[in-house]
């Protein structure tokens, strides 16, 4: 066989869980309650926040199963090979580059939107055009496009510096919001008056939870970045499960506290009436003042900050591992010879990505609903595999699978909330259903994932399938890892 290109081992717990925390959390925390106070009131936007976060945990649960006996890079890529093979493999690994990709775009741009807000007068100048209603600054462009270098450069650098940093970035964003919740609890003029009503008086009360329960695979999805950088684990594979449970718990706790805090200080409704550009900045600055403002604007810094640096991450760990089995240019398979880091996977996310800056803030909506399409269909292979490595019991005992009744039931469960979730974004009428715009782009992924699997197929089906699982697994022969043992 070919020989097989490996990451090094050098990712640490403590970095792990500050990607999937900080991944999961992003940007929405700071810059989304508004929104979504407006789609189901503060009661609304936390019970589905808290629904959403126990759904991403039966979801966890395949997830912790397969790191636990598959640590490799690739995450759902590699998992759909294992419960159904290289076709199935291809598709979740296109759909699941598209909702990754999308969430670094996503990122970069609410960076943009965030200086625009705080230095207006120096971002709104040297107007391009207007798109969708929103005016396009050659200044947010150049603001995004230098994030998204910056973020290159550290990755290219090496774990050793993007782990770190992860951490650095995740300890300041929590700690600026508990400052925050605390300053607002404790203001004269905050009420908890001001929450109520606490669900949307012109929605009912089932619908405004589902349209926050729907964004869930957006919200929560950086915890699944962890079977990414599973290859990279410099500790046991075991611990995955309670990392990504402790990283889901503490970002459904952060939403919450993030749309109380920004609830309290005035009515919410004349908040969402008033459609402001930032309504959380607005309502921070009003009732904290300037060091208000400072505080929310360096958690929301940090915010973006860890949403650019674990996609990226993960983006790259999962090209890298596509490249691997072939059906990906060699391009992104090979390491960087001074750093060891899948540098090409690192330099075509960025490129991407800095196609979204130029769409104006429009296209953070339309971003939001192609990532949880990409995000929804990764976390069915997912499940789905979980479920066919495990058996209800030992009747008709196989070998290569293992007895697990509760951990199949969550599988199985897990699967069907995500044809739920994906259901919610496609079927019309839905609470959730895609936009136009990302519907149209939605087809152009699918017709160009397509086009090149059409291109590759017949090398990429040449390949003999001992080899194929050497290349995506590291299995030496064509024999299944007995998961049971």
């Amino acid at each position: 066989m070919k020989e097989r290109t490996t990451l090094k081992k050098t990712m640490k717990p403590h970095w792990v869980l500050a990607i999937a925390l900080g991944s999961s959390v992003g940007w929405g925390a700071f810059v989304q309650p508004t929104n979504w106070m407006g789609q189901a009131g503060p009661l609304g936007v936390v019970i589905g926040m808290v629904i959403g976060a126990l759904l991403m945990m039966v979801i966890a649960v395949s997830y912790g199963f397969l790191i636990k006996h598959y640590p490799v890079s690739g995450g759902g890529f590699a998992y759909a090979f294992i419960g159904l093979g290289r076709t199935h493999a291809f598709i979740s690994g296109w759909f699941l580059t598209l909702g990754y990709i999308c969430i670094v775009a996503l990122n970069a741009s609410a960076l943009a939107l965030m200086f625009k807000y705080v230095f207006p007068s120096f971002v709104q100048t040297y107007k391009l055009y207007e798109i969708g209603g929103w005016d396009v600054y050659v200044t947010e462009i150049l603001i995004a496009t230098t994030a998204l270098l910056v973020f290159a450069y550290f990755n290219i650098r090496g774990t050793g510096l993007t782990g770190s940093a992860q951490f650095i970035f995740c300890f300041v964003m929590v700690a600026s919001i508990l400052v925050l919740f605390s300053m607002v609890s404790v203001s004269p003029t905050s009420s908890f008056e001001n929450i109520q009503p606490v669900f949307h008086p012109e929605l009912t009360t089932f619908g405004a939870i589902i349209s926050i329960v729907a964004i869930a695979p957006w919200a929560y999805v950086g915890f699944d970045n962890v079977p990414q950088v599973a290859e990279e684990f410099n500790f046991s594979s075991k611990k995955a499960f309670g990392l990504i449970i402790f990283a889901l718990t503490a970002a459904a706790l952060i939403y919450s506290l993030m749309v109380i805090t920004t609830a309290m200080p005035m009515p919410w409704l004349d908040v969402v009436n008033e459609q402001l550009i930032w309504g959380t900045g607005t309502v921070i600055k009003q009732e904290l003042g300037v060091v208000g403002l400072i505080i929310l604007t360096v958690a929301l810094s940090m915010g973006i900050f860890t949403g650019l640096n674990g996609f990226i991450i993960s983006t790259s760990r999962l090209l890298f591992s596509m490249s691997r089995a072939k059906i990906l240019p060699q391009i992104f398979s090979k390491l960087h010879p001074k750093y060891q880091t899948p540098y090409a996977g690192i330099i075509f996310t960025v490129i991407i990505a800095m196609l979204a800056p130029w769409f104006g803030r429009e296209v953070l909506l339309w971003v939001v609903d192609m990532s949880s399409i990409g995000v929804s269909i990764a976390y069915f292979y997912t499940c789905f595999t979980a479920y066919s490595l495990l058996q209800w019991s030992n009747r008709a005992r196989n070998p290569q699978k293992q007895v697990a009744p509760v951990k199949k039931l969550f599988a199985l469960t897990g699967a069907l909330f995500s044809l739920l979730f994906i259901g919610l974004l496609l079927v019309p009428g839905s609470p959730a259903f895609l936009g136009i715009e990302s519907r149209v782009a939605l087809v152009i992924w699918i017709v160009l994932g397509l086009s090149f699997y059409l291109l590759k197929r017949k090398e990429y089906h040449a390949i003999p399938e001992t080899e194929l699982r050497y290349l995506v697994l590291g299995e030496e022969n064509e024999r299944k890892i007995n998961v049971g043992r």
